[in-house]
């Protein structure tokens, strides 16, 4: 609501005014600093809650290095290639920081997800929901760095996540020291991922996304490092 207060003003307040509201509202949902935060404290934030997760009521931020955007970049351009070729009914979300999914846990943004294309338009031109339920994600697909802060929370606490939600497929990317896809497939009865497949440079990688029509992607995880 706030952030719709904002843009109204937009057209009345001087560009000072502006920003001093902007601080004012960001303050009042900022709590001193101190969480816990809800999904509406995350999107009322001066900048939208552009490149934080909301994580059990705690804000995470989201520091990409230039190598991992650049990996997330072509596994999203790769799958968009993929839909496009068949004709799918689908939409590849991610790569910036700023698509977002519901969770148990609050909102995560995968580094590349997809959904139906009605459901990303309800969330991209009519707003009804501005965030899109992790539920209805067909796919989604986290990028990490060994060794890094996130890798526990992408091979853990997102892999049960993304579970309870029933998404069908996780894949967990890496792009160091060696490229490699982990390919995880719901069970739906245990309500659990299996690993499916482990597929290094110079293999290739093979996934089917079940959209309104079978989408097939394939390609060698050695395109991540590949510039």
């Amino acid at each position: 609501m706030a952030a719709g207060v904002t843009l109204s003003a937009t057209d009345v307040d001087p560009p000072r005014h502006r920003r001093e509201r902007a601080m004012r509202s960001q303050r009042v949902h900022d709590h001193g600093g101190f969480g816990p935060y809800t999904i509406e404290d995350l999107h009322a934030r001066a900048d939208d809650g552009k490149g934080l997760e909301l994580e059990d009521g705690w804000l995470v931020e989201l520091a990409p290095s230039a190598p991992h955007q650049w990996a997330v970049d072509t596994l999203r351009d790769l799958i968009k290639d993929a839909v496009r070729e068949a004709g799918a009914g689908a939409f590849v979300a991610g790569g910036g920081g700023e698509w977002e999914i519901s969770t148990p846990a609050g909102i995560r943004k995968p580094d590349v997800f997809v959904v139906p294309k009605d459901v990303a338009r309800a969330s991209i031109v009519h707003r009804d929901p501005i965030t899109i339920p992790g539920g209805e994600a067909l796919l989604t697909i986290e990028v990490i760095s060994p060794g890094s802060s996130s890798e526990r929370t992408d091979k853990v606490r997102k892999l049960k996540e993304y579970a309870m939600l029933g998404i069908p497929q996780y894949w967990i990317a890496e792009f160091t020291p060696v490229p490699l896809v982990h390919l995880m497939i719901l069970d739906e009865e245990a309500g659990t991922y299996r690993a499916d497949s482990v597929t290094r440079r110079g293999s290739v990688f093979q996934a089917v996304i079940h959209a309104d029509v079978p989408v097939e992607v394939s390609f060698d995880p050695g395109v991540m490092v590949e510039f």
